[in-house]
């Protein structure tokens, strides 16, 4: 999957699972700070995006994601460990 169809993806799930206006977000939107998300939040988020690739991505990488940029380097980052 391409960056952009990553991060399509990404939007798309954040808008479903915080009824978010997609066209108010960007790469650069901050999770926390644009959006409000949580703690209960994040982890709802890391849970979801484990069910739907198959793939958990480690609590040290979900401690430095700060944008939806940051989702998409963070599962671009596991297909690539995954491919090697």
């Amino acid at each position: 999957m391409s960056k952009d169809e990553l991060y399509q993806w990404v939007v798309t799930l954040l808008a479903e699972m915080f009824e978010l206006d997609v066209s108010e977000v960007t790469p650069a939107t901050n999770l926390y700070e644009d959006l409000d998300i949580d703690s209960i939040d994040a982890v709802d988020l890391a849970v979801k995006l484990k069910q739907l690739t198959g793939k958990r991505m480690g609590p040290e990488t979900f401690k430095t994601i700060r944008t939806i940029d940051d989702v998409v380097a963070a599962l671009q980052g596991l297909a690539t460990a995954e491919a090697a």
